[in-house]
């Protein structure tokens, strides 16, 4: 196996990872992997900062850690048809339009756990060039920020895409190699 130091020059024995080697699973949407997923972002994780004063200094320690919200692009195929699918998860979640602009009397209001709940698990793996993982995230409390159904264009003959932002709690991640990171108390 190559080392660090000669990896552009030795025989490689596995491919690097590759940015169109990927895979999106989604509990609520689909069972399995969602073909028509075009484009993942991978989760964000970035610290504020807390600093103190003394005498003419200012020191800084990292304080909070927020991860950042996650996008994936689909192309909305006609079977499974992703914007129906979509529009009845969101309406699991709680939301429901005002009818003659009256509030809807059924309608408490969204709350997380509803929106948790339709949406199920989001995972999104990198994987190698025979469909193994190299690389797991699991987005936790996950629940869908906006959703993009799409641009309708007559100068364009692209496929429909619909695009889903996720905001999540936390994010953890393990690797082909055994790695674990980020990971709570029942990822086993």
């Amino acid at each position: 196996m190559a080392t660090d130091a000669n990896f552009w020059t030795a025989s490689p024995t596995r491919d690097p990872k590759r940015g169109f080697r990927f895979r999106v699973t989604i509990e609520g949407v689909a069972k399995g992997n969602l073909w028509y997923a075009k484009k993942s972002e991978k989760p964000q994780v970035s610290f504020t900062e807390a600093s103190h004063n003394y005498l003419n200094h200012t020191y800084y320690w990292p304080a909070r850690a927020e991860w950042n919200t996650v996008s994936v692009t689909f192309v909305d195929p006609v079977s499974p048809d992703l914007a129906g699918t979509m529009a009845t998860l969101l309406t699991r979640a709680g939301y429901e339009i005002p009818v003659d602009g009256q509030r809807p009397e059924s309608m408490k209001s969204m709350s997380k756990k509803k929106a948790r709940q339709a949406l199920g698990s989001v995972m999104i793996e990198q994987i190698d060039e025979e469909g193994s993982s190299l690389e797991k995230w699991i987005l936790y409390n996950a629940w869908v920020q906006e959703v993009t159904f799409g641009e309708l264009d007559y100068g364009n003959d692209e496929l429909t895409e619909m695009t889903m932002k996720f905001r999540y709690d936390w994010a953890s991640v393990s690797t082909h190699a055994g790695a674990k990171a980020f990971t709570g108390p029942n990822d086993g």
